[in-house]
């Protein structure tokens, strides 16, 4: 019965983060739109703005304990100021200095540095799975962001990538040690109340320079909506609550769902070209992702 038990946590931390990184990958269309008006950082201020309310107005209705034990609040402090403000802010920054191609070849080296930190601060066992898994979905985003070719990259646009990789990484392991009692909800509200508070100093002088007229477009307001509640609440959501269900050093193999689906997404609704490396990319991190499921 345990091991019956495990199994389906198994599948069903899998299909969590299966959908959470998938989310954001599809979170790609909608930014490429939202940002022609709305500026990246002012953008994600908004998305944690909306999410937060979101996430509250869910917390009420589910009568959720928001009581956090005086010994967790440091770890909730750095969950939200080193994932979801600082990874986030270099995540932008890099890929504003580089490239888009050179932001998703970077970001993609998230999981093995999961691997890395899981292996350090929670004791996790490096199978030779693992190995292997990372290593086949690393090799499948590499072919499908175009290898190591890039348009205009700058050393500290890179730099800013590296570092925003290992910071959502090190977030990612750093949710395990949150105390199973919690509800992920909480912690990902609190999480995201943090990120808002360090983020309004830098952005609330640059918001009286939005064109008001442009924000009231539905394509926009229904983007930041969606950016908001979907992709930022429900994303953050499946993503922590997956990460309790399976080891992490075996969840982050599915963060490389989030290039696979941009780009096919692209492909699909922008028109954007993709050849057949794209689809032995998809192909070798299909492969990865199953060896996690199979461990």
């Amino acid at each position: 019965m345990p091991n019956q038990l495990n199994r389906k946590n198994k599948y069903i931390g899998s299909l969590y983060l299966a959908l959470a990184a998938s989310i954001w990958g599809g979170m790609y269309v909608v930014v490429k739109v939202t940002v022609a008006v709305i500026p990246p950082f002012e953008l994600v201020w908004m998305r944690y703005l909306v999410a937060l309310i979101a996430l509250l107005i869910v917390g009420l209705i589910t009568r959720q304990s928001w009581r956090i034990h005086k010994r967790d609040v440091p770890l909730i402090l750095v969950i939200g100021l080193v994932g979801y403000t600082l990874s986030i802010v270099l995540q932008e920054t890099g890929t504003l200095l580089s490239s888009a191609q050179m932001g998703a070849m970077i970001t993609s080296s998230t999981p093995a540095f999961m691997v890395v930190f899981a292996r350090i601060l929670l004791r996790e066992l490096l199978t030779w799975r693992k190995v292997l898994s990372v290593s086949f979905a690393t090799l499948g985003v590499l072919l499908i962001v175009g290898g190591f070719q890039s348009e205009g990259s700058h050393q500290l646009g890179s730099i800013s990538l590296v570092v925003a990789a290992l910071t959502w990484a090190l977030m990612s392991v750093l949710v395990k040690r949150v105390p199973s009692h919690y509800s992920q909800l909480v912690v990902t509200t609190y999480g995201i109340f943090v990120a808002l508070v360090a983020l309004t100093p830098i952005v609330v002088g640059q918001l009286h320079l939005l064109n008001v007229q442009q924000l009231m477009h539905p394509a926009i307001w229904g983007g930041v909506l969606y950016l908001g509640v979907v992709s930022t609440a429900g994303g953050f959501l499946l993503w922590n609550r997956g990460l309790q269900m399976l080891n992490a050093s075996s969840g982050g193999v599915f963060f490389f769902f989030q290039p696979l689906v941009g780009t096919l997404l692209g492909w699909l609704l922008l028109g954007e070209q993709i050849g057949v490396m794209f689809w032995i990319g998809a192909v070798l991190i299909l492969g990865g992702v199953l060896f996690v499921i199979r461990e």
